[in-house]
């Protein structure tokens, strides 16, 4: 493959709700590209982009894939995301290196939880979204009742740019309102033909009225267009796709597509939108850098002839070696080439480059601004790091990476296993941000910390597949946090004598509970208000983030609180490192001990289920300390909207599919950290 002109590549991801279609949807479009010659099925653990063992088992996708394809001429490098909400950090690394992004919705179920989780990643990085309303032949099925949600729940502007051809079983196909045809997919040949006839006379009343709402929303980014529309005079197709991409990539509307893909329908028009709507690397939003020096902000330009900037957004384990996931923004690569690893202050060197078609690879000399690539020979890189030309340093801002709320204590269950383990468990955190491991000091036990049961679950499977090393584990915990009841304030003094030295520091620190969700705020006093070398400075800094992360009194980390150092006197010559680090973590330990309350994770659920179960369910909730937030009725299911502490939701599926004789099902998003009850207080010597 050659790269083509920036202008025709299309970097894209395919967001949604789990099982809203996502990947059935990606494997329509490698089939109707030419890229694979039979449609891979997920409900038969057959799909191109879900590659790993695990997610054919479960027929859900775990890890995000890349791929490249053409269509119309354009160059596509496509990820597909996961939908489970324990592997959001695969959309999260996607959004921020993706140009645009395809936003799949299931007509029958709507804008769904993660939808909306998925929705706001997507805004968070200001990525442009065209969407996609799936499972049209469903019985249920409402576009109508989409589009509604979409404007209510996401707060965005959808714009409709077909009709549906027959409804739920009889959908067939779709009226394109741009191109004023009508579009119908074959069945002869998998939908590859797509059919574009005239619309019927007893639809051309509506054809009219869907082009004008797409006409106005059009002539808000064109004023020519305003002024044609105002005239009463017609406007051609392609002026109409050139102003709703304008909206498009301001992310100020969003263009909507209607398919089928499982009966492969409505793909092709999608990929036609792709090219149409979704901004080239050249057109997209621009991306900014700091130099590493003054932290000047500067705009990275997209030029394959200027210095290299490129993102690592993605770090996997292949035959034990580091594959690095790059999205170059600036420069050229090639295959030898030393680069500086900004954020880890370190130089790397390339060995090999390759695009990847899911876990396949395809050999590369070199790749230029714009393109999505992987590498091997970086030793040192992980996910956010920045990679440049040695000679113009330059960091990218990096990438919000979710806390994780559940723990599980795992043992090697051999003396082989004992061995193979945490060099396996060293490889998973490279890959994954979100999972953590430590060792529990009082019992010796390896805790590993993810983001839900089902996280921790592929984690272990995949340590006794791919590393051979079996665990035995405990059932999972809450992981919760430390803020503090009041403010307090304590002066530390530390004066000892250390291998014949006297070490001593001293500093006085005022701590002040923050609202729910803020953090840790760190405040100094002004470099010009104090005599303390900037080295000892960043001394105190790292010490108090370091304690801070260890916590106080149960081990878990504080959180939502501000530390201010008030008072940090420097004595030349008396003053030392080590006793201004003993002083730092000792004082916030001593400061914090007497005020700790706990804090627990506390989940946002939406159930759903037959309206006959609903009471026994609503009395389940309020039994597990949840809060009901509503109540919406669906053809005959209840959808229930609460919010549950995580400690109480542990096997709750088990006990829905018993309350509702299987036919109930629920999906649950971390929400925020909340008082933990008083029994888990006094459980912790807290009460």
């Amino acid at each position: 493959m050659t790269t083509p002109p920036l202008d025709l590549i299309r970097n894209i991801g395919i967001i949604s709700h789990i099982d809203a279609g996502k990947t059935t949807v990606s494997e329509r479009i490698l089939y109707y590209t030419g890229e694979t010659h039979k449609m891979g099925e997920v409900h038969e653990g057959e799909a191109v982009m879900d590659w790993m063992p695990q997610e054919q088992e479960r027929g859900i996708t775990i890890t995000a894939t890349a791929t490249t394809c053409r269509w119309g001429g354009h160059w596509i490098n496509l990820i597909d995301t996961p939908g489970h909400i324990d592997f959001t950090i695969e959309v999260e690394r996607s959004m921020r290196v993706l140009d645009g992004a395809i936003a799949v919705f299931s007509a029958v179920e709507g804008v769904q939880p993660q939808s909306e989780s998925v929705w706001r990643q997507a805004e968070r990085y200001r990525v442009p979204r065209i969407c996609f309303i799936n499972k049209m032949d469903r019985v249920g099925a409402d576009h109508l009742k989409t589009l509604k949600e979409m404007t209510a729940k996401l707060r965005a502007r959808p714009v409709l740019l077909q009709l549906p051809v027959g409804s739920e079983g009889a959908f067939a196909g779709v009226i394109d309102l741009i191109g004023e045809e009508l579009l119908l997919f074959s069945d002869r040949d998998l939908g590859k033909t797509v059919e574009r006839l005239p619309v019927p006379p007893e639809r051309l009343d509506e054809l009219r009225e869907g082009r004008r709402a797409v006409v106005e929303a059009a002539a808000d980014f064109d004023d020519a267009i305003l002024a044609d529309y105002l005239e009463g005079n017609r406007v051609d197709g392609e002026r109409l796709k050139a102003a709703l991409a304008r909206g498009t990539v301001q992310c100020r509307l969003f263009p909507v597509l209607l398919g089928a893909a499982l009966r492969n329908r409505g793909v092709q028009p999608l990929m036609d939108a792709v090219n149409a709507f979704l901004p080239s690397p050249r057109q997209a939003p621009p991306v900014y850098g700091r130099t590493i020096n003054g932290g000047e902000r500067q705009s990275i330009p997209c030029d394959p002839d200027a210095p290299l900037c490129a993102l690592a957004f993605k770090v996997t384990s292949e035959e034990g070696k580091k594959l690095t996931y790059l999205r170059i923004y600036a420069g050229t690569l090639r295959e030898g080439m030393q680069v500086r690893n900004v954020t880890r202050g370190s130089q790397e060197r390339f060995t090999q480059l390759f695009r990847m078609h899911a876990h396949k690879r395809e050999r590369l000399e070199e790749a230029s601004a714009g393109d999505i690539v992987a590498a091997l020979g970086l030793r040192e890189a992980l996910t956010g790091d920045t990679l440049c030309d040695p000679g113009h340093p330059v960091i990218l801002e990096g990438l919000t990476v979710p806390e994780p709320v559940v723990s599980l204590a795992v043992e090697p269950r051999g003396v082989d296993d004992r061995d193979r383990l945490p060099p396996a468990l060293e490889k998973l955190q490279w890959e994954d941000p979100t999972f953590r491991v430590r060792e529990d000091a009082e019992t010796g036990q390896t805790i590993l910390t993810g983001m839900g049961e089902l996280h921790l679950e592929i984690i272990t499977d995949r340590l006794a597949r791919e590393f051979g090393a079996r665990v035995k584990t405990g059932p999972p915990r809450v992981v919760y946090r430390e803020t503090l009841k009041h403010e307090v304030e304590r002066r530390e003094r530390f004066h000892r004598e250390i291998d014949g030295k006297v070490q001593e520091g001293e500093l006085l620190l005022r701590l002040t509970p923050l609202p729910r969700g803020t953090g840790v705020r760190l405040i100094l006093p002004p470099p010009e208000e104090t005599p303390l070398p900037p080295e000892l400075r960043l001394l105190v800094e790292e010490s108090l983030r370091q304690t801070c992360a260890a916590g106080c009194r149960t081990g878990y980390p504080l959180t939502d609180i501000e530390v201010r150092v008030m008072e940090v006197p420097f004595l030349p010559g008396i003053t030392t490192e080590l006793g201004l680090r003993a002083a730092a973590q000792r004082g916030l330990v001593q400061a914090a001990a007497g005020a700790v309350v706990l804090l627990e994770p506390v989940m946002k659920l939406e159930i759903i289920i037959p309206g006959e179960h609903a009471g026994k369910v609503l009395g389940a909730i309020q039994q597990k300390r949840g809060q009901v937030e509503g109540i919406t009725a669906n053809d005959g299911e209840e959808v229930i909207a609460a919010l549950v502490p995580l400690a109480e939701m542990f096997g709750y599926m088990t006990e829905l599919r018993s309350s509702t004789k299987g036919r109930g099902t629920f999906t649950m998003e971390f929400s925020r950290f909340d008082t933990a009850p008083p029994e888990t207080q006094r459980r912790f010597g807290l009460a």
